[in-house]
């Protein structure tokens, strides 16, 4: 286990290095897990730590690549936070965004992407965690996501669908309320295609530097032993 945690702080040191003071997280490209129109700026790099069930922690790292382009990669290590003997490295995800559209006063920004992470992993075909190879959460694969700003300043909105492997088709819709730059308030309805399959998450988000943010949410509420708290980290730096 302490040569992951090493490893992975001499992965991402170097990044973080390259920040300069007051870097802005400027655009909110997802909500929880439900993605944004936005995009980072060219020469962002996003830091996104995510720990989550079963002592599960998810490093996703995106960088702005071209203008209104991210691209991404995430790995995630399950029972990597306590006592357990049984640490696996997860096969790692990809996520990419392009945003085609910047939105104008009638119309909302537009873009199109693929995510590749999964959550839940552990469970088997029946929701029980057993130490399985299977997930909770399947992929949100390819999607297509509009986002504006509605009724007043300060809270936007997000709807969208997106194709879960290449084979199943949902829905999903979030908004979010920034209060003074300080914290954000978030909820969204994910995974929409029969009340059962569905997600609804809720959260808060609080900004605790220009460059720096920490969620604590609570996903899948009212779904028993399959809700779970989760907090992450999101860190925005230049390269």
């Amino acid at each position: 286990m302490k040569k992951i945690v090493i490893l992975l702080a001499c992965v991402f040191f170097p990044f973080a290095l390259q920040a300069a003071a007051g870097d802005p997280i400027s655009l909110e490209t997802t909500i929880i897990d439900v993605p944004t129109a936005e995009t980072f700026d060219r020469y962002q790099a996003s830091f996104l730590t995510r720990a989550y069930d079963h002592g599960t922690l998810m490093e996703s790292i995106d960088f702005g690549v071209y203008p209104r382009i991210n691209i991404g990669v995430s790995v995630a290590i399950h029972e990597l936070v306590g006592s357990s003997d049984d640490v696996r490295v997860l096969d790692p995800d990809f996520q990419v965004k392009w945003k085609i559209f910047d939105g104008n006063l009638y119309l909302p920004a537009i873009a199109i992407g693929y995510d590749g992470r999964r959550y839940g992993y552990g469970y088997n075909d029946q929701r029980i965690f057993n130490d399985s190879d299977d997930y909770l959460d399947d992929r949100k694969g390819g999607y297509l996501t509009f986002s504006r700003e509605i009724i007043f300043p300060g809270l936007n909105a997000t709807a969208g669908l997106n194709l879960s492997d290449w084979k199943s088709l949902y829905w999903f819709t979030g908004m979010y309320y920034t209060l003074a730059d300080k914290v954000s308030f978030l909820a969204e309805w994910d995974n929409i295609r029969n009340v059962r399959d569905s997600r609804l998450n809720l959260g808060a988000r609080f900004y605790l530097l220009p460059s720096l943010a920490l969620d604590a949410a609570v996903r899948r509420i009212g779904r028993g032993d399959e809700s779970e708290r989760i907090i992450q980290l999101r860190y925005v730096t230049n390269f």
